[in-house]
């Protein structure tokens, strides 16, 4: 699971609690999760090598966060904006592309779109909704 995130984004920035969860949930079940930051750090200051490193500290992040230095990764999955997720089978095939949920604030979610595709997945199904839109925060190229 990539998750596109960029430190100065509100809408990425309420997704990480969800993320930090759904790592500690959906991790033994062998889901793993990498968040990427795609942002230009000097257009983008908040999206610096130590900036990022803080920010994890901070959160606590159970997973690795990565900087996507020249933006081709994503730019090769298509991806936009931040927060966005990509979900990949054991085969490295996209299964899932879109939002974390279908809301900014967690508490308002009335869906919880990539916690039912890592359940579909699970359970052996196909997706049943494999792609919805993110929203969210432009990625500064």
């Amino acid at each position: 699971m990539l998750a596109f995130l960029g430190n100065g984004c509100p809408t990425a920035k309420s997704a990480e609690d969800v993320l930090i969860d759904l790592q500690a949930s959906y991790g033994p079940r062998g889901v793993r999760l990498v968040a990427i930051n795609p942002n230009n750090p000097y257009l983008s200051p908040p999206d610096t090598l130590p900036e990022m490193a803080r920010r994890r500290e901070l959160k606590g992040f159970n997973f690795p966060y990565v900087k996507d230095l020249d933006g081709s990764a994503a730019r090769s999955y298509g991806v936009t904006r931040t927060p966005e997720i990509v979900v990949l089978d054991g085969d490295r095939r996209v299964r899932y592309r879109g939002r974390v949920m279908d809301a900014r604030d967690p508490a308002r979610a009335r869906r919880q779109d990539l916690q039912e595709a890592l359940d579909d997945l699970l359970a052996g199904e196909e997706v049943e909704v494999p792609e919805t839109e993110a929203f969210g925060c432009s990625i500064v190229w």
